[in-house]
């Protein structure tokens, strides 16, 4: 062979070797992200069905003594059958803020019926419904900077274009439930009258 087409042969071999690293490369990289992703959203789903399940013991101390407030109870009902039955990260977001919603309400409820902070069993549920919610927020924050990363990867150039060629599409966020952006009403005015 001539010296010159070894030195084509050559130059050619080195680019797809080239070439098919950084494909290599790029893919894995994608991989690993989106394996991440589905990580942090299993330690989501993990807090999701842990509150659920203390919902539902929640549920069941409160029902005794507000047996009028059916329709939150309904909608407790609800959210739960659709926390259990989500199988994305989509459906168990819209599960969470069916839940979020509800709880909300369930929150009202209580507020009407002193006697049950009272209660040993509501205050033990209540509790440990804190600390999961507490142990969710972490999670939902941690997931979010995950699908922050991921998403910045498959929207940036050049990893973008192996992203569309290999179907690696954006992940969704979990936003914060709107019954979290509001600040809660502190009444000062309680504490005075006791001294």
């Amino acid at each position: 062979m001539k010296r010159g087409s070894l030195v084509t042969l050559a130059v050619v071999a080195v680019l797809l070797v080239g070439v098919g690293g950084c494909l290599v490369g790029n893919y894995n990289r994608l991989v690993t992200t989106k394996e991440s992703v589905d990580q942090r959203w299993a330690q989501v789903d993990n807090q999701l069905k842990r509150r659920n399940d203390l919902i539902g013991s929640l549920v069941e101390t409160v029902k005794g003594t507000a047996i009028q407030e059916q329709e939150v109870f309904g909608a407790i009902a609800n959210a739960r059958s659709r926390m259990a039955g989500a199988r994305t990260p989509a459906e168990g977001i819209q599960a969470g803020q069916a839940m979020d919603s509800a709880l909300g309400r369930l929150l009202v409820v209580i507020e009407n019926y002193p006697q049950l902070k009272s209660n040993e069993a509501f205050l033990q549920l209540m509790d440990e419904i804190a600390g999961t919610e507490n142990r969710l927020a972490t999670e939902r924050m941690r997931y979010n900077l995950e699908v922050q990363g991921y998403n910045v990867l498959v929207k940036r150039f050049p990893s973008n274009l192996y992203a569309t060629a290999f179907s690696f599409g954006p992940a969704i966020y979990y936003p914060t439930p709107e019954r979290e952006k509001v600040a809660p009403k502190v009444d000062f005015g309680s504490l005075r009258s006791t001294r």
